[in-house]
């Protein structure tokens, strides 16, 4: 498996699934507006899409994968068989109950969630209503995650990747064509959410079933493996709640600041997602299977040069995007956002938050990177620890730059940046201390071809863009026509530029672990 082309691919259909969501994103709110009903539709959804973050995309693969790993390189297909069978019928188990809780306890988490709503009857009801369709959806998406940690490590990767676009495809279906059936046409789309879940865990069974591990109801109380996997998911599901518990945290700081502040960082929450998810999310998925393969076969040498390609392609890719998304960043907002109600002191004002998060892109995406070589080697306490750590850092740096420098809602972002920054740093300290990692010769001569790319590209966009007044002042059409072009020519002159210097893409051609 060429590791590059699994990077492309699982990278397009990121995209493409990004793109559907901010095409549902806009029909949801042309269609249902922002009044009692999508409130309604926002708190049901709310909960099942925070346990989707917390358990089944993040805490299960880092648990789940490396020994999953371990059990296909040394004990034979049967025992990973039975080891799939057996965490998949313990988990279902767990999720049949979670799902049950939710859906009867749902006036209780809505009154525990939303306590506002609790004064508006019908509000409330509606809520209640909406969040016991949409509590399944965990159950299937956390079975769904089961099923992309195998298929993964069997190198499928497009296969987990179209997941997402599928969601996307049945929630914009179901605001289209299923919510007109219903008195309350909110509810379809809530019904379009267990869809999806449904959808998204059936296109992978016959994947699943072609490469021997459709999993079967089978329950062994006894399985040291299954256990393995339960306690390596409790730091996990702890380390991936600190990034939860940050994002909570600078939304309390930000509801204190200007009104507005609390727009102005999802909107350049949402640009920023775009690199972090391409790259970051899809570096590593594919890393993890075959970092965990080499921890397997003790191959250290190769586990240690996976990981500076990895290091490698974030900087060459991840730079140019911070570098673009700080430099163009009035040029970007204006053309996405700038309609309607959104005016030209929200590009402005939002700016400041996509320069400050620019800043930290390199950390946010070689955290993806790095973090990996610890749970491949099923060592999950120690980015636990750091990211405690991290969340401390952030904070205090929250304080500084709101309380301290005024930088107001921009300092927010400036302190996730940084505390990216600061994570990652922490992270490369202790694998190279313990000598995880080992840079390979050249990092010197690549740093310096890519700081001429980055200058190239610097200088481009400088004098392509022209003035920020005229892209606020601009028409749409004329805004997206200056834009592509101006994207196009800057991606054009830095690929070009390291071309001359030297890069050929199968430099960076890697393969990945059998």
């Amino acid at each position: 498996m060429n590791l590059l082309k699994a990077l492309a691919a699982v990278s397009s259909l990121t995209l493409v699934s990004r793109i559907l969501a901010f095409v549902r994103d806009i029909l949801i709110a042309r269609i249902f507006g922002a009044g009692m009903a999508n409130d309604a539709y926002i708190i049901a959804t709310r909960l099942p899409n925070m346990l989707r973050r917390l358990f089944a995309e993040g805490a299960f693969s880092q648990a789940f994968v490396p020994i999953f790993g371990e059990y296909n390189k040394r004990r034979g297909h049967d025992e990973t068989k039975l080891l799939v069978d057996h965490v998949t019928t313990l988990l279902a188990l767990a999720l049949f109950v979670v799902t049950f809780v939710g859906i009867v306890a749902a006036p209780f988490i809505i009154t525990i969630s939303a306590p506002g709503f609790v004064k508006d009857a019908e509000k409330f009801d509606l809520t209640v209503h909406l969040l016991r369709i949409t509590s399944p959806y965990i159950f299937f998406i956390s079975l769904v995650s089961v099923a992309a940690g195998i298929l993964n490590t069997y190198n499928k990767f497009w296969v987990p990747a179209v997941a997402p676009i599928l969601l996307n495809v049945c929630l914009i279906g179901g605001a289209l064509w299923l919510a007109p059936y219903f008195d309350q046409p909110i509810v379809g789309l809530a019904w379009a959410w267990f869809i999806a879940g449904f959808v998204q865990l059936a296109f992978q069974i016959p994947f699943l079933k072609k490469i021997g591990m459709l999993p079967s109801f089978r329950l062994n109380l006894k399985d040291e493996g299954m256990w393995r996997v339960v306690r390596q998911m409790g730091p996990a599901v702890f380390g991936v709640s600190i990034a939860q518990i940050s994002l909570l945290i600078n939304t309390v700081f930000a509801s204190l600041l200007a009104v507005g502040s609390v727009s102005w960082l999802y909107y350049a929450d949402r640009l920023m997602e775009f690199p972090a998810g391409l790259l970051g999310a899809a570096l590593g998925t594919i890393l993890l299977p075959s970092l965990s393969k080499h921890h397997a076969d003790n191959s250290t040498a190769e586990y240690s040069k996976l990981l500076d390609w990895g290091l490698r392609l974030v900087f060459m890719l991840t730079l140019p995007a911070a570098l673009a998304l700080g430099m163009i960043a009035v040029p970007v907002l204006s053309t996405f956002f700038q309609h309607g109600a959104f005016l030209d002191t929200d590009v402005l004002k939002s700016s400041h938050a996509l320069v400050g998060y620019s800043v930290g892109l390199i950390g946010i995406i070689a955290v993806k990177v790095l973090a990996p070589g610890f749970y491949a080697r099923q060592d999950i306490r120690t980015p636990v620890k750091i990211g405690i750590a991290t969340l401390v850092a952030t904070q205090l740096m929250n304080l500084l730059f709101i309380f301290g420098l005024d930088l107001k809602h921009a300092g927010l972002a400036l302190s996730i940046g940084l505390g990216a920054c600061f994570n990652s740093t922490i992270l490369f300290y202790f694998l190279r201390k313990r000598g995880i990692y080992r840079p390979e010769p050249g990092w010197g001569k690549f740093f310096l071809k890519l700081c001429i790319a980055l200058l190239a590209l610097g200088l481009t966009l400088w004098f392509g863009m022209g003035s920020e007044q005229q892209w606020l002042v601009g028409r749409g059409w004329a805004r997206i026509v200056h834009l592509s072009w101006l994207v196009v020519l800057g991606v054009a002159v830095y690929f070009a530029v390291l071309f001359a210097l030297g890069f050929r893409p199968r430099d960076f051609s890697k393969r990945g672990a059998s």
